[in-house]
């Protein structure tokens, strides 16, 4: 009887064989992964709130538009509503993943 070895196949490397056979290996090495493209979405969301406080400080100074205030402010909370509904997406996949049987 001949033995047969065993293979342990980690997450990252099914991944990447998954990457090499949907698209290549040269594409995959230039994309960013899911980590990198949330944390740059929330970046910029972060930055355009931060964007919109500093024209409305301006605005009370006297020195802004009010209809740049407005349209900033507006801007940023449909930002802040998606990133919250991808947030409340994300969890609810994470919780269907986990009820799933093994």
């Amino acid at each position: 009887m001949t033995d047969i070895p065993t293979i342990t196949v980690t997450p990252r490397a099914a991944a990447q064989a998954y990457a090499r056979a949907a698209g290549g290996a040269e594409g995959a090495a230039g994309s960013e992964d899911f980590g990198t493209a949330l944390g740059n979405a929330l970046g910029a969301a972060v930055a355009q709130g931060h964007e919109a406080e500093q024209l409305a400080a301006a605005a009370i100074a006297g020195q802004g538009d009010l209809t740049t205030v407005v349209t900033a402010l507006s801007q940023a909370q449909l930002t802040l509503q998606t990133a919250t509904a991808i947030r409340d997406r994300v969890l609810q996949a994470y919780q269907s993943i986990m009820q799933m049987p093994i």
